[in-house]
């Protein structure tokens, strides 16, 4: 990118980090964590919030004078990265499920979550000119964003070089909206009344062995594949047969079902006990793949960024998309919010009542755990946010690996200095383990969504110190948000394991199934009871798959490639996530294939604008209604009612019925996208 490209800036004298923009995004913050807890502690899932906080962004503040598109981007990064913070739940009800916490305490919560988000938006700077500035990582959500940003502003529109294009608005927008008005349909129908399925299987037994072909009909999900590109798609799909295809049905065929227990009850529980965990160990040593590839460009990074502000100090030249946040600003704030964390850490580990010297060691050694572990967490979520989209990133996977480490840390720990000895001191060291992780899953979800910001940020053209700022304002705002809201809906409801009250009817209990797996995986360390073998043989399986992905680079001259960390998905996520994934990948390279053979460039060029457009407005209307149905369940329950109030009752025989008209509708609208897009 050249100096030159800047000396008339397109958005010279735009107002960009604003009063009423940082409110406007608090005000969003507390709608989007709040309707993420819920559903996160519900079904285990959360929404990516930067898509739909840019649609609220430009409805709302297009009534204000003078709002602009930087404006409203710097909106969206802010209300995004307060939603995203809200995956802290997937660990920390863990803490009431083993009985250490009767309630969470405001400000240890709040703490936690604020030093952990400032790091991961610190520890993402430096990988912005290698993983977005220089890099065709997709960034599904990220690319989805700015088309929103711009689809929403008329005139002249500045891309990533500064240089400034015609936009026609109405144009752009229509894709949107009948993308956007279809999936909002589709999720209404599905989540909302559930008069149709949202996924359904075939399933089949050969022998013993269990089979299962999956599919799910998210509409989100099948626009976020179209962006991943078809290599991750394959990559996935490899992934899922791996896990139902061979797995499942492997471990079925040696233990035969059980007495007592249907066919598809005991799948799952050999893909949750077994099979999920190969995941865990192919994720794990991608991700240290991963870093390893990174460490040179991330370096390089760094060393570009320093010498930036050098030359902006010795020449005078200010080139406005070009400067992070200064480095010695990123240091005094990261010295600052580590302080916060040792505070933090510090007052849980006292409140053990353990030996003086054990517990200062325990204080110094977890707050370093927590800095390192994720510092090198921030690269790969990064990469995994640019290689499939936040939406589809595996947070949970990657907490699942900081239990495993943190736990086998302090357990080795516990054991020298004789605290495993006491169940209470086994508590303690699980206790120390969730919150910990909960400090490393912030920095995880932040630098998650940070990067997929500063990719929309690099494609409309904007500030990234300022974005930086707002991502900082956004991750104090959301910790604030979280611990009350959390409160909240313990007292209402309660969590699996963890009942506030004697006599509350367990079966309104949130399941928090995250939290609940985290537990089990800390609690198995220090019992000493947890199964290896499948994450061993997940590693395996990983350095098979790194030497294929580089034999096919290789044969193919880098044309085609096998990303590990997609096939560990494939494997990790519930296959209702990752197969309209692939479909998504599959039909949009068909697409793009189809056109090839007529060598129009240009028609290429509005295929690609057009198929972005519309799986934008897939990704934006599940989300906000996602939105709008978590805030109608949440009004609802807490007021005595149903936590499906719009539900409409459907015999239990109309199954079928529901899941042929899901799949009919998934049909539909992915025939309605090949029909969009060809029209250009």
């Amino acid at each position: 990118m050249s100096k030159s490209s800047f000396i008339h800036d397109p958005y010279s004298g735009y107002k960009e980090l604003t009063l009423r923009g940082v409110i406007l995004g608090i005000i969003i913050t507390i709608v989007f964590t709040a309707s993420n807890i819920y559903l996160g502690l519900k079904v285990g899932l959360t929404f990516a919030s930067s898509i739909p906080a840019a649609v609220l962004s430009m409805a709302l503040l297009k009534f204000a004078k003078g709002s602009n598109i930087l404006e409203n981007n710097l909106v969206q990064t802010q209300a995004s990265a307060a939603g995203t913070l809200s995956s802290v739940i997937f660990v920390l009800p863990g803490l009431l499920m083993i009985g250490y916490w009767q309630h969470f305490p405001f400000w240890q919560v709040s703490l936690l979550c604020l030093g952990g988000g400032i790091l991961g938006v610190l520890f993402t700077i430096p990988l912005r000119q290698v993983m977005v500035v220089r890099s065709d990582l997709p960034y599904p959500e990220g690319i989805a964003a700015a088309e929103i940003l711009k689809a929403g502003t008329a005139g002249n529109v500045a891309n990533e070089s500064g240089q400034l294009q015609e936009n026609k608005k109405t144009t752009h927008a229509k894709e949107i909206v009948y993308g956007g008005v279809l999936a909002a349909t589709v999720s209404f129908l599905n989540t909302g009344l559930r008069i149709i399925s949202d996924s359904a299987s075939l399933w089949f037994k050969g022998g013993n062995a269990i089979f299962q072909v999956p599919m799910g009909f998210s509409l989100a999900l099948l626009g976020a594949g179209s962006l991943i590109g078809l290599s991750g798609g394959i990559a996935i799909l490899i992934g899922i047969f791996i896990a139902w295809g061979i797995a499942v049905p492997l471990l079925s065929g040696w233990a035969p079902l059980p007495v007592g227990i249907e066919m598809t009850q005991y799948a799952h529980q050999l893909w949750a006990s077994k099979v999920r965990f190969m995941g865990v160990g192919t994720i794990g040593v991608g991700s240290i793949w991963t870093l390893i590839i990174l460490f040179k460009p991330m370096v390089e990074g760094i060393r570009l960024s320093i010498r930036a502000y050098q030359q902006k100090g010795t020449t005078g030249t200010y080139i406005r998309t070009e400067q992070d946040l200064a480095p010695r600003q990123i240091l005094f704030i990261m010295l600052g919010t580590v302080f916060i964390l040792f505070a933090t850490f510090y007052y849980f580990i006292t409140h053990a009542h353990i030996a003086v010297p054990f517990a200062w060691l325990f204080v110094v050694l977890v707050t370093f755990i927590t800095f390192i572990i994720g510092f090198f967490i921030a690269a790969a979520c990064g990469y995994m946010a640019g290689l499939v989209g936040s939406s589809s990133s595996p947070i949970s996977g990657i907490g699942i690996l900081s239990v495993l480490v943190i736990a086998t840390v302090l357990f080795v720990l516990g054991h020298e200095t004789n605290i495993t000895s006491s169940a209470e001191g086994v508590r303690f060291l699980t206790a120390l383990t969730l919150f910990a992780t909960s400090a490393i899953l912030a920095i995880a979800t932040i630098s998650n969504d940070n990067l997929q910001d500063l990719k929309t940020g690099y494609l409309v053209s904007a500030t990234p110190a300022k974005q930086q700022i707002a991502l900082i304002i956004g991750s104090i705002a959301g910790a604030l948000v979280i611990a009350p809201v959390v409160q909240l809906l313990y007292q209402a409801y309660g969590f699996t394991g963890a009942m506030p009250r004697v006599g509350m009817d367990a079966s309104q209990a949130l399941a928090a199934p995250q939290a609940l797996l985290m537990t089990t995986i800390s609690q198995g360390i220090f019992a000493q009871s947890l199964d290896w073998s499948s994450i061993g043989l997940g590693a395996v399986l990983a350095i098979v798959l790194i030497l294929c992905d580089f034999i096919l680079k290789k044969v193919s001259k880098q044309k085609l490639s096998l990303p590990v960390l997609a096939v560990g998905m494939g494997i990790y996520l519930p296959p209702s996530v990752n197969m309209p994934l692939f479909i998504g990948a599959f039909i949009f390279w068909a697409i793009q294939k189809y056109i090839a053979k007529n060598n129009d460039i240009e028609a290429m060029r509005k295929i690609e604008q057009k198929g972005t457009l519309f799986a934008a407005g897939l990704i934006v209307g599940e989300s906000l209604m996602g939105v709008v149905l978590a805030i109608i369940i949440v009004v609802s329950v807490s007021t005595g009612g149903s936590d499906s109030p719009l539900a409409i009752y459907i015999p239990a025989s109309w199954q079928g019925l529901q899941d042929w008209l899901g799949f009919i509708a998934f049909a539909i609208a992915g025939y309605i996208f090949i029909k969009r897009c060809l029209r250009a």
